[in-house]
């Protein structure tokens, strides 16, 4: 698992693959491989969020759980899928949320636009098994998510964290909120929504930061 990763992420990350955690991570992902079981995202798209948002691109970051597990949804995007395939049930929230919030419709369930504008789309765990949803867990990817976290935490300035959720929140929680701006919602599942995700207007209070710090808007139009 030699990293394929933007050079302005693998400068502050090329140490976490000497790590133990890292190393035993590979070690089960190549178990995995080999016991012939079908990993998503392909390998290739497995650090797709870093590679589509360099670090000093970074101004908004929206955290995930981890890897859509249906045949051909995952693509190294969190809460995104590819063109074609059908919106999920937390995606379509998100743009019901962006309607109420921002008066349009979206109709895409591919978001690389919001990524190429700045928008880390990251998952905490970035890989999973077919059909298995939550199957990567505690294997070592949540300590690597951390450190990216980490990373934009202390080299950026006036970053968004959309944290949908208590698992977000949690893993959110040593954000520098005199820096960035922190905003909190439940997730947008279809299961927590009704309790206060449909409302929050994070997206218009994004863009309202990002103009006060003299940033560009972000486009959440896909």
């Amino acid at each position: 698992m030699k990293p394929q990763i933007n050079d302005s992420w693998l400068v502050h990350l090329q140490g976490e693959f000497n790590q133990p955690y890292m190393q035993a991570l590979k070690s089960f992902l190549q178990a995995e491989k080999q016991a012939k079981k079908i990993i998503y995202p392909s390998g290739s798209l497995m650090f797709n969020a870093l590679n589509s948002t360099p670090l000093e691109q970074v101004k908004v970051v929206i955290l995930g759980q981890d890897p859509y597990h249906g045949p051909g949804q995952a693509h190294g995007l969190s809460f995104s899928v590819p063109d074609g395939v059908q919106t999920p049930p937390s995606l379509v929230n998100i743009f019901k949320e962006i309607k109420a919030d921002l008066g349009f419709e979206n109709h895409s369930g591919n978001l690389t636009t919001w990524a190429q504008q700045g928008v880390l789309l990251l998952n905490s765990v970035l890989s999973v098994e077919k059909s298995k949803a939550a199957s990567h867990q505690g294997q070592g990817w949540e300590l690597f998510t951390d450190k990216i976290i980490e990373v934009v935490n202390l080299n950026c300035q006036h970053v968004v964290f959309m944290l949908w959720g208590a698992y977000a929140q949690k893993k959110g929680a040593q954000i520098n909120q005199q820096q960035h701006l922190v905003l909190e919602a439940p997730h947008p599942s279809p299961l927590s929504a009704h309790r206060g995700f449909h409302g929050c207007r994070h997206f218009t209070q994004c863009n309202n930061y990002l103009k006060l710090k003299n940033k560009t808007l972000i486009d959440w139009k896909v």
